[in-house]
This record gives C-alpha cells, structure tokens and sequence, in this order.
C-alpha cells in the first residue's frame, strides 16, 4: 500500500460538519426550548430531531479510518503491546469526558430545581458514576448523566475490538508461519459485512460495539483503499458491501456511512482534496469537535433553565436561546479542549478527574438527600 502523507483537511470538515448537526440534534430533542420555538421553524426542528443523529455515524467512519491509520496503515499490526495500546485510548477519551461529566452532574443539580423537562438527569447513584467512569454505563443499564456518553462507550468498544483483532492475527502468524499478512484485513471485512446484514439491524445489541462495527469497519476499509495500488477495486467492494446491506434493509445511518467512507477514499486519492485550505474556523471546529460534542449538554441545560425562567412561552426568545446554546456550547468546547483533552493524558489524570466526579456527584446526592 502507498504512503499519503499528512491529515485530509476532510477529515476536520466533516469533523466540525457532524459536530455542529450533533449539537442540534439534541437542541432539537431535549426541551423546552425546542417546544416554544417549534412553530417558527417546524420543519427544520422536525428534520434536526429525526435526522441529525445520523452525524454519529460519521464519527464512527472517520475513527475507524483514524484507527486504520495508527494501528495498521499496511494493514498489517504496527504495535507491539495491545494492553497498552488499549490503556491509552481509554485515558484519551476518558480525561475530558470525565472533565465534562463533573459539569453535567453540577449542572443538572442546578436544572433539576427550575426545569420540568424529562431531559433533566435523575440524581446519580454511586454505581451510576463508577459505571460511567469505566465506560460501562449502558452495559449496566444505568441512566446517562448527559447526553451522547453512549458514543465514548462504543468508541472504545471498537477500538479495543480492533487492537484484539491485529494482535489475534499478530499471534496466528507468529504460530503458524504459513498465515497470511492479509487475514486482518479480511477480518475486518468479514466483521463488517455482518455487523452490517445482522448485527445492525438487531436494536438490542446497540450497547455494543458489534452494532456499530460496520460504519467503523467501512472507515477502516477507506484508510486501506486510499492507499491501495487498486482503490476502485476497493472502491467497488465497498460500495458492493453497502449496497447489499441496504437492499436488505435500507437505514439512513448506513447510507451515511456509506457515502462517507467513500468520500474519504476517494480523498486520499486527490491531491486537490489534500491541498484543500479550509478555512481556520472549519480547522479549529474540527480539532475540538470532541470537547465541544463532550460539554454542550450542561451548557444547553443551563441556557434551558434561564431561557425557561425569563421567558417561558416566547417563541422568538426561545430560538435565541437556542442559538445562545449553540454558540457557547462551540466556545465551551474550546475551553475544555485547550485546558484538557489537548494536553498529555495519563493515568493520573483518569484517577483525578473519576475523583472529582465521584466528589461532585457525592456532594449532590447528599444535597438531595437534605433538600
């Protein structure tokens, strides 16, 4: 496979793009807001409220090209200790997400006593926030205490299931030496061909990585293309895979996944495309969609609560205050990302920020309890 250096300027655009559709997606969702302002815009609401989860599954595309490119650009394991490997991508992920958790939980304490609205969190338990700090809040069946955490959970699901996958195949060739080079490959596919005829179309396994593997196995699959002395061969293989999954059984989600990880193939291939100047504000957007996606629950419900208190039943007022959400939500993001996720992470840091979830949360339930 070739060598194409640097970052696709893609990768940020669809970055911040999917970001932005995230952050609405949920104005539109969690009231009450969206509910006063809704007949000014009906049908733009309506379309954010039904449609805009589809960003997700350009997140999962766009890690599974990224993870393709850091775990194995040939194709082939390039690392050597999957544990460790593992270990820091969960302290990646978990450094702000656990930095943005600690203003949720403050944050829904303050909602919870001015705002009748279902999207306001429950108090937490104590197993809810260590289900949470490991990631395992939805294979517990513990309530979210903020919106999207889902996505961090699954986020690790699959990489992890990855890294297993490269060094499972690592293994194999180390014991029997007649294995081919190609197996993580065929792997890959193999495993998201049935995540994308089986286990995607079964609701009950969505708390697992396997439902999602077939938008993150087709980003996996466009980092290989891009860099494959045959990309339409692969090219049409995808595009084959999806439109056999959607024969089947159309979902929206994966036609967007679909569309992306050929965009991002094809991107890999044009130099234009890897020249493009996109804009500093579509950049920064992209390099701290993570932050922004991690903190704009807590700054939508306090917006929520104020807008709710001062002006309950103003339609205009409310979808100002939608736009003010928005707005800080963006520039929270960029705050959470300078003063956290884009510093180093480590262990330490997992065991501090889980200690001042579990102080924050510790201080609410106590709070409740003497309200």
């Amino acid at each position: 496979m070739h060598a194409l250096p640097g970052r696709l300027p893609l990768i940020d655009a669809l970055k911040g793009l999917a970001c932005v559709l995230i952050v609405w997606h949920h104005l539109a969702f969690y009231g009450p807001m969206s509910d006063i302002a809704y007949p000014l815009a009906p049908r733009l609401i309506s379309w954010l409220y039904d449609y805009g989860r589809l960003a997700v599954h350009v997140f999962l595309v766009i890690g599974g090209f990224l993870a393709a490119a850091s775990l194995a650009p040939a194709g082939v394991a390039r690392f050597e200790q999957p544990g460790l490997q593992i270990l820091r991508r969960y302290c990646r992920l978990v450094v702000p997400y656990l930095a943005a958790l600690v203003l949720s939980v403050a944050a829904a304490a303050l909602a919870r006593h001015g705002l009748r609205d279902e999207s306001v969190p429950s108090v937490p338990t104590v197993a809810q926030l260590l289900a949470h700090g490991l990631l395992l809040q939805d294979l517990l069946n513990q309530e979210a205490l903020s919106a999207g955490v889902w996505y961090v959970a699954i986020d690790f699901q699959l990489f992890a299931l990855t890294v297993l996958l490269f060094s499972g195949v690592r293994w194999a060739q180390r014991r029997w030496p007649g294995t081919t080079a190609r197996l993580g490959v065929v792997l890959v596919l193999g495993l998201a061909l049935l995540s994308l005829l089986y286990f995607n179309r079964h609701p009950g396994l969505d708390e697992t990585g396997l439902y999602f593997f077939g938008s993150y196995g087709l980003g996996l699959l466009a980092f290989w293309a891009g860099r494959s002395p045959r990309p339409w061969l692969w090219l049409g293989g995808m595009a084959a895979m999806g439109a056999l999954a959607l024969a089947i059984d159309f979902r929206a989600r994966i036609a967007t996944a679909l569309a992306v990880a050929l965009m991002l193939a094809w991107a890999q291939r044009s130099e234009w495309m890897r020249r493009w100047p996109h804009p500093p504000l579509v950049r920064t957007l992209g390099q701290t969609s993570y932050s922004v996606f991690l903190v704009h629950f807590p700054v939508c419900l306090l917006v929520n609560l104020l807008v709710s208190r001062l002006w309950p039943t103003q339609p205009l007022a409310n979808a100002l205050g939608m736009l003010t959400a928005f707005v800080l939500s963006v520039l929270a993001g960029q705050l959470l990302h300078r003063g956290v996720e884009a510093r180093p992470p480590s262990t330490r840091q997992v065991l501090q920020w889980m200690v001042g979830l579990m102080a924050i949360g510790l201080c609410v339930i106590g709070f409740e309890h003497l309200a």
